[in-house]
């Protein structure tokens, strides 16, 4: 039996299948999963009563978590002029305009996590949906990342700015912050990711809107939640 293995059935062992806990004792029971050499992520799968392929049925927005993500995002903004001199200011990791679309297009060029870009230049970064649009990195007005301001998207991102949305099960997936946080720092975290997406229920959603929620580290296996 690998190491692997044997660290998933130890931590499989603190929780019993059928069960929902309440966040505390879940991240309680995180705390006590066997370490491994690196901080894993804390990760949130939400499954929602809705149906992603109506469009007033989509759940997506963006929240600031209070002890932020445990992760620093690194952050491409497509700007120009005076808007390229203020995000370079502002801490952006990258900032360019036409002259970046080759090497994202031909060189496989990911090293950021986050794209933000000015309105004007949303006609050049359209022109890399295909690329981005897939691994969720196409900048979009309800996630404030297509924007005038700059600084303040930046600013949000590197603080722990958090963008959540539905996949193609109906899933919400997304880290909310790393083991070593502990369990007071990943419950606010949590709640505050929680109250969200309640408030951001799309009118048209009909019956039980919240179906199930699971915790998980990176390389753990899932608690079920009681989120009433």
């Amino acid at each position: 039996m690998s190491k692997t293995t044997k660290r998933y059935a130890e931590c499989e062992k603190l929780i019993e299948k059928k069960k929902e806990y309440d966040i505390a004792e879940a991240l309680k029971i995180v705390e006590k999963m066997p370490k491994l050499k690196f901080d894993e992520t804390v990760e949130l799968h939400v499954k929602l009563g809705v149906d992603s392929k109506h469009a007033d049925q989509q759940v997506r927005g963006t929240v600031v978590l209070p002890n932020g993500t445990g992760k620093t995002q690194k952050v491409l903004v497509f700007a120009k002029g005076p808007k390229a001199e203020e995000a370079e200011k502002a801490g952006a990791d990258y900032v360019g305009a036409e002259e970046l679309i080759p090497k994202i297009q031909n060189d496989n060029w990911f090293d950021y996590d986050v794209v933000v870009a000015t309105p004007d230049m949303m006609g050049v970064v359209g022109r890399l949906g295909k690329v981005l649009g897939p691994k969720g990195l196409m900048p979009n007005p309800k996630s404030g990342t297509v924007t005038m301001d700059v600084t303040k998207a930046i600013e949000e991102i590197k603080s722990g700015k958090v963008e959540y949305r539905l996949d193609k099960t109906n899933i919400i997936h997304l880290g909310f912050g790393k083991v070593s946080f502990g369990a007071k720092k990943l419950q606010e975290n949590y709640e505050t990711i929680i109250n969200a997406i309640i408030k951001a229920r799309p009118a048209a959603a009909k019956g039980q809107y919240i179906k199930s929620v699971a915790i998980s580290t990176t390389m753990g296996p899932g608690i079920f939640i009681n989120q009433k």
